[in-house]
């Protein structure tokens, strides 16, 4: 169950996600949480960066480890607008966030069950919680209304 703190967060990512979208970003916004502080944020930059790996979860971790100095990210929450790609789930895992929670799903790029699962694999040395779904409907408005913008 979803806690008003969640919602809280979520919605500090969809903030952040909105101001992607005023810099022809993909709308994507990132907060990492450690013990109720916000650590770390981000949001999509891919296209502004030149930079492929600039995605809105990859510049969260990035900030949060800077601001801990630490690259391990043990016991944080990761607040995230759109289900994660493997490239930021598998960057969560290193990192050794404790739990994902994210807003829309992603059918064609996410990583957490969208498309892909890459958590199943019982191999891993480290688990994440994950949950979807919260504030979904918004993230999911936003980014349709972007890309109907774009066609």
């Amino acid at each position: 169950m979803m806690s008003q703190n969640d919602i809280f967060y979520m919605q500090q990512a969809l903030d952040l996600a909105v101001y992607a979208q005023t810099i022809n970003e993909v709308p994507v916004g990132a907060v990492l949480v450690f013990e109720n502080k916000i650590i770390g944020t981000g949001y999509n930059q891919p296209i502004s960066s030149h930079d492929p790996t600039a995605h809105a979860e990859i510049i969260a971790l990035r900030a949060a480890a800077k601001s801990i100095n630490n690259y391990r990210l043990v016991d944080t929450t990761m607040y995230v607008t759109l289900e994660p790609c493997a490239m930021c789930a598998a960057a969560m895992l290193h990192a050794r966030v404790k739990r994902i929670v994210y807003a829309a799903a992603d059918l064609k790029t996410g990583a957490l069950g969208g498309a892909i699962d890459l958590f199943k694999a019982h191999k891993w040395n480290h688990q994440i919680e994950c949950s979807g779904g919260l504030l979904a409907e918004t993230s999911a408005k936003l980014l349709q209304d972007f890309f109907r913008q774009r066609r």
